[in-house]
C-alpha cells in the first residue's frame, strides 16, 4: 500500500512507458498527480481527453498532459495514447490508495472455529464471519460484513464496508463487492392459494374478481448465488438467491451501484450493467451484454449475448443475439427508427389535414 504521506513522483519518460504512449517533451517534469485542465498545477499531469479538456490546454497551469493521438502543443509536453482512457486507467492504478486493511483478524470481529482463512486474509472491525466459511489468500474483508454460513470467497477479494453475503454463496477470485451490497437474500417468491389478479390478467387480458381475502404465502429460496472470478458489484445492489437453482453471475462481469437481480437470473461473462437496471427473477442474459440505466426487465426472459439495451428500456419479451434494443416496450433500434419515423408522417398529415377541415364543415 502507498504511504498517503509519501508523495510519489514519475518523471515523463517513466509515464510515458507506463501508458506506451509518445512523448513530445519541452521540459523535465516530476508527476505527482493527475487532474482536469483547469485544475492542473506544474506537478500534475492534465488528462486531457476530449475535445473541451484539449481546449483547455490552452488555460493550464500543467507543464504536461495526456491527449489523444495526434494532439500536440507548443505550450507543454504531451503524451499521444491511442486509447486515452485505457492509458488514464493504468495511470489511476499509480496513485490509488487502496483502503487500510491489516492482515489478520480485528480484535472486534466474530470468527467462528471451523472458518478457514488463506494467508494474509484481513478481517476488519465488526466482521461476523460464520461456521465453515472458507477465505483465499490475500483477501481483504473490511468493517462491518457479515458472511453466512458455508459460504466459499477466493483469493484477492475485497469486500467494503457493509456488505452482506447469505449463506452457502460461492464467490471468486479477485471480486469486488463494493458499500453495502447485498448477495444472496431471499428471492421475491410468493404463491397465492388461488389465482390471483396477476395470473388472471395474464390469462384472460382483465382482472377477474376481487380478492380481498386471499392469503400470500412466502415460497423460501434454497438456492444461493455463484459469482465468477474478476466481478465487480457496486454500492447498495442486490442479488437474490435462487429458489431451488442458484444465481449465477458470469465472470468478469461488471455491476454498477443500486442495481436488483431477481432469484434464478443467470447473468453471462464480461456483462455491464449500470445503475438503476431492475432484472426479474429467472431471467438469462447472454455474454458481453451492455444493459443502460434503469433498464427494467420482466421475468422469464432470454437476451442473447452481445447485446446492448438502451437506458430506460422496458424489456418485455426475449431477444436473439446482437441486438440494439430501445423503448418501452423495447424492440430492435431500426423497428424504433421506422416508429418514430411512421409517427412523424402521422404528425404530419393530421396538421395538412387541419388546414383543410373548414372546407369539409362547409
Amino acid at each position: 500500500m502507498r504511504d498517503i504521506d509519501k508523495m510519489t513522483e514519475y518523471s515523463l519518460e517513466e509515464i510515458s512507458q507506463i501508458v506506451g504512449g509518445i512523448l513530445t517533451k519541452l521540459e523535465d517534469v516530476k508527476i505527482s498527480r493527475l487532474g482536469p485542465p483547469l485544475l492542473a498545477d506544474e506537478n500534475t499531469l492534465a488528462l486531457a481527453l476530449n475535445e473541451d479538456e484539449i481546449e483547455n490546454l490552452s488555460k493550464t497551469k500543467a507543464k504536461a498532459a495526456l491527449v489523444p493521438i495526434g494532439v500536440t502543443s507548443e505550450l507543454i509536453s504531451t503524451i499521444e495514447a491511442e486509447r486515452p482512457r485505457l492509458a488514464m486507467m493504468k495511470l489511476l492504478h499509480l496513485f490509488y490508495m487502496p483502503p487500510e486493511s491489516t492482515p489478520g483478524i480485528h480484535p472486534t470481529a466474530t470468527v467462528h472455529p471451523t472458518a478457514k482463512l488463506g494467508e494474509n486474509v484481513s478481517i476488519g472491525p465488526n466482521v461476523v464471519i460464520s461456521r465453515n466459511v472458507s477465505i483465499g489468500k490475500n483477501s481483504k474483508i473490511l468493517a462491518n460484513v457479515y458472511v453466512g454460513r458455508s459460504v466459499q470467497i477466493g483469493e484477492n477479494c475485497l469486500f467494503h464496508a457493509g456488505c452482506n453475503i447469505g449463506d452457502n454463496a460461492i464467490i471468486g477470485n479477485r471480486v469486488i463487492l463494493q458499500h453495502g451490497v447485498s448477495i444472496a437474500a431471499d428471492g421475491f417468491s410468493f404463491v397465492t392459494e388461488n389465482p390471483n389478479n396477476v395470473e388472471n390478467a395474464r390469462e384472460e387480458g382483465k382482472v377477474k374478481e376481487d380478492n380481498t381475502d386471499q392469503k400470500i404465502y412466502k415460497i423460501p429460496s434454497v438456492g444461493s448465488v455463484v459469482i465468477g472470478d474478476d466481478v465487480e458489484i457496486g454500492a447498495n445492489t442486490c442479488i437474490d438467491k435462487g429458489t431451488i437453482e442458484n444465481t449465477v453471475i458470469g465472470e468478469q462481469t461488471k455491476i454498477d451501484n443500486l442495481v436488483q437481480i431477481g432469484h434464478n437470473c443467470k447473468i453471462g461473462k464480461g456483462c455491464m450493467i449500470v445503475s438503476q437496471v431492475g432484472i426479474a427473477g429467472s431471467c438469462k442474459i447472454g455474454d458481453r451484454v451492455v444493459i443502460a440505466g434503469q433498464v427494467g426487465m420482466a421475468d422469464h426472459i432470454e437476451i442473447g449475448s452481445d447485446t446492448i439495451i438502451m437506458a430506460q428500456a422496458g424489456v418485455t419479451r426475449s431477444f436473439p443475439e446482437k441486438q440494439i434494443l430501445i423503448g418501452a416496450p423495447a424492440m430492435p433500434r431500426k423497428d424504433f427508427i421506422k416508429q418514430m419515423k411512421t409517427m412523424k408522417k402521422a404528425e404530419d398529415l393530421v396538421n395538412k389535414f387541419k388546414q383543410y377541415e373548414h372546407l369539409l364543415k362547409d
